[in-house]
């Protein structure tokens, strides 16, 4: 059964613990890369915890702080509580999210939660809620029996929408459906995607800063009930050579703070767009290439983003054009009005690439940016029309991408400085180790012939 935490009190969370026999309470964060990280107290600390935080070493998270600024507080948000649906007895253990605060009491701007919170409160000045909703994609390995993972081997044979016969993979969709519902997430869909091993699973929108928790949540529940399963579960955006990749398209809209209803709706457009929604397209279009190292920000990702493929690389939007950057989903009614980024991957740190999103979208708001004629023909072909050849398309490397990212002052001022060089700097390393490798296909193609 699902509790309603929104409101709870401390005293109430701590008798909600003494009632389900926690035992040990998980105080749960992301480094700048979204990678989850974690500190676990007994439940005895837990009201010493609420009222005066715990601390931690932030110097030896990656892209936290220097070691003359280590000292680090997690103060834990009430609301992100739940009981882990897969440990048991005296295991018994929940988790809180926390934010990241300094020893002045002052949030922490390296933490994550705290520039989406940031941006999240600059929509907020402006009378905006921005709502959320991911279609999330991953791979499902079988490990070698010598539990290797490379060369990676797909779970199954299977391919788009097909009617599930695999036992193992269907089991697992309803035992991550029940666990997601013991965190509060519903569940919407769930289906094979196109290439073998590969899955997709929907879960209900919501306001953008619940949406990255529960996206934080789900990356860290399919990977270990997957390993339960004896399979492995990756979010990494290009596995296989040859197969489709992972994306995560993420349905956006605002709502009047006032009185709920969609700011991007309005039923007398062709598109059913209001000037709102078609200035935070223009927006997003405009800093598509400034942002896509953070919704995008691995060297694996560009492999995904390639022209002449399914991933959309072109800066267009359409409705019956399923290879837009950006598409516009018919709406039902009013309210389910919304437009869908189509370029971010599930290996993206959801709070910052929701901050870049939220950010570039109200810089179209505020500047009224004009947007440009739907394009609805079919761009995944790179021998297209002279319309579709005059099309900018996003970054073809995550070098190009940083670049990008340099040049693009409201991108870096949605991350801040802290967030922003750090990113830059770990995101070069990285991309400066990837050039130095020496990979098989370069042995295969030269090492005969030279």
């Amino acid at each position: 059964m699902t509790i309603n935490i929104q409101n709870l009190t401390e005293e109430q969370l701590v008798a909600l613990v003494k009632e389900r026999a926690v035992k040990f309470i998980d105080l749960q964060f992301t480094d700048v890369g979204g990678a989850v990280k974690n500190v676990t107290i007994p439940t005895a600390e837990l009201e010493s915890t609420l009222n005066h935080g715990i601390w931690f070493d932030g110097s030896a998270i990656e892209g936290f702080a220097r070691t003359a600024e280590s000292d680090m507080y997690l103060i834990p948000d009430i609301s992100t509580f739940a009981v882990l649906p897969w440990l048991s007895g005296n295991e018994t253990t929940a988790r809180l999210i926390c934010n990241v605060f300094t020893p002045e009491s002052q949030p922490f701007l390296g933490d994550p939660r705290i520039i989406l919170s940031n941006v999240v409160k600059e929509a907020d000045k402006m009378g905006f809620i921005y709502n959320t909703g991911p279609e999330i994609e991953f791979f499902l390995l079988k490990p070698s029996p010598d539990g290797k993972l490379i060369p990676p081997r797909p779970q199954d044979s299977a391919g788009y929408f097909d009617q599930p016969v695999d036992m193992v993979a269907t089991s697992l969709w309803r035992q991550i459906t029940d666990a997601l519902y013991s965190f509060g997430i519903e569940t919407e869909t769930m289906h094979h995607e196109v290439a073998t091993g590969q899955h997709e699973i929907d879960f209900r929108h919501s306001n953008a800063l619940k949406t990255a928790d529960n996206i934080v949540t789900f990356r860290v529940l399919v990977k270990i009930l997957s390993e339960h399963k004896g399979l492995y579960a990756t979010f990494m955006p290009k596995p296989v050579r040859g197969l489709d990749g992972s994306g995560m398209h993420i349905h956006q809209s605002l709502s009047f703070k006032a009185n709920g209803t969609n700011a991007f709706a309005d039923p007398g457009d062709s598109h059913g767009l209001s000037k709102i929604a078609k200035h935070f397209i223009a927006g997003q279009l405009a800093h598509a290439r400034g942002m896509c190292a953070i919704i995008a920000p691995l060297v694996n990702s560009y492999k995904r983003l390639v022209i002449g493929y399914e991933a959309p690389v072109y800066l267009s939007w359409g409705r019956i054009n399923h290879s837009a950057l950006i598409r516009i989903p018919r709406a039902h009614s009013e309210e389910s009005t919304r437009i869908e980024l189509r370029c971010p991957d599930p290996s993206c740190n959801p709070y910052l690439a929701f901050a870049v999103m939220l950010a570039t979208g109200l810089d179209g708001i505020k500047r009224e940016l004009p947007l440009a004629e739907a394009s609805e023909e079919n761009v995944y072909l790179p021998s297209g029309t002279q319309k579709v050849s005059k099309l900018n398309v996003l970054p073809g490397s995550l070098a190009e991408a940083l670049i990008e990212m340099e040049k693009d002052a409201v991108v870096r001022d949605a991350l801040g400085t802290h967030i922003f060089e750090r990113f830059v700097s770990a995101k070069r390393l990285e991309w400066d180790d990837y050039r130095l490798e020496v990979t098989p296909w370069e042995l295969d193609k030269y090492l005969p012939s030279y």
